[in-house]
């Protein structure tokens, strides 16, 4: 079969491999059918992650068809259009007795610790994939994960119908952020230097829009909650700038989540986090959002879809790179067809 395998940073090719059989009673084979691309793929692809061993068949957001099963699979069968849930743990850690497994101690993602899904098929436990109805598209099934990303996020910060959302960022996390608040009923306010990004934001939801380029983000964001300033700031960008201001931003018994993986320290003052005693957390990957976002798309209450702005055969992978390395480009997420 063909794989899109990353063998060291800035090199991508696609190689062939042996085809995965199913050797476990609870493996599943699946056709790969489609694939995000991740900003967690071009980390890898520039050796920006810190994560990843080389070399590495990247890719996380998967969906496909039902192959082959195990000999004790019975919630799946071939043929079956299913989503990825790429995530591997102990079940025996801290974390995972605490359901968030997310940050288990031996967490593995695949297509960042272990081989993803940019190739024709795959194999993982039954219990990573969860069934798409037929009607939604493979390109639409594959973004399920960028949605839990979202649902993880504003769980975290505890969003609540009619809350003040301010969302740094109007990229694909930024963006899936933004559909999970207002299903929650919130009022949101969404923030990025791309005017692209901010008016595509507009057309899925978002209240208010806020260029930093262009004004004073405080002084907006004052004037647009009447002084009570946002009760939740989701920081999708991850600077250590966005982190300061993403407190500073918050109202008083506010949320602040960060979903960044900046190493540079961020000057905040603890005044801020003790007078407005504001509750500062970090939203990693997704832990028991599946089930939830799965159904949601199902029923057609969330479409992934909408996210999609490019799609290339996987053939053309070099071409999808270089689209998302372009700053001039409008591209919000980019698929892989197989």
């Amino acid at each position: 079969m063909q794989a899109i395998e990353v063998s060291k940073p800035g090199k991508l090719d696609i190689i062939m491999k042996d085809m995965p059989k199913v050797s476990r009673p609870d493996d599943v084979l699946v056709r790969v059918k489609a694939v995000g691309v991740c900003g967690s793929d071009m980390h890898i692809y520039h050796g920006s992650n810190p994560f990843t061993v080389y070399p590495r068949v990247i890719g996380h957001e998967v969906s496909g068809e039902v192959a082959a099963i195990g000999n004790q699979v019975s919630t799946l069968k071939p043929g079956d259009r299913v989503a990825l849930e790429p995530i591997s743990y102990c079940g025996e850690c801290y974390a995972c007795r605490q359901g968030r497994q997310n940050v288990c101690v031996n967490l593995e993602v695949y297509g960042v610790h272990r081989d993803g899904g940019m190739r024709e098929f795959m194999v993982a436990p039954a219990d990573n994939w969860h069934k798409v109805n037929e009607n939604i598209s493979f390109e639409a099934a594959s973004l399920t994960e960028p949605m839990t990303i979202g649902a993880q996020a504003t769980m975290r910060g505890n969003v609540q119908e009619g809350d003040t959302v301010l969302i740094m960022g109007a990229g694909p996390t930024g963006l899936s952020c933004l559909l999970m608040a207002k299903q929650l009923g919130a009022t949101v306010l969404i923030s990025d230097f791309n005017q692209y990004r901010l008016d595509y934001a507009k057309s899925i939801g978002a209240d208010h829009l806020l260029n930093p380029g262009e004004e004073d983000l405080e002084k907006v964001i004052i004037e647009k909650t009447d002084e009570e300033l946002a009760n939740v700031v989701i920081d999708a960008v991850g600077t250590a700038r966005t982190f300061e201001q993403a407190v500073t931003l918050a109202s008083i018994a506010g949320k602040v989540v960060t979903l960044g993986f900046n190493e540079q320290p961020s000057s905040i003052p603890s005044l801020l986090l003790t007078k407005k005693e504001l509750t500062v957390t970090g939203s990693r990957l997704q832990a028991n959002q599946f089930g939830t976002v799965i159904k949601q798309v199902n029923i057609g209450k969330l479409d992934p879809a909408a996210m999609i702005s490019h799609t290339f055969n996987f053939k053309q992978v070099k071409e999808a790179i270089q689209l998302l390395e372009n700053p001039h480009q409008e591209a919000r997420k980019v698929v892989l067809t197989f």
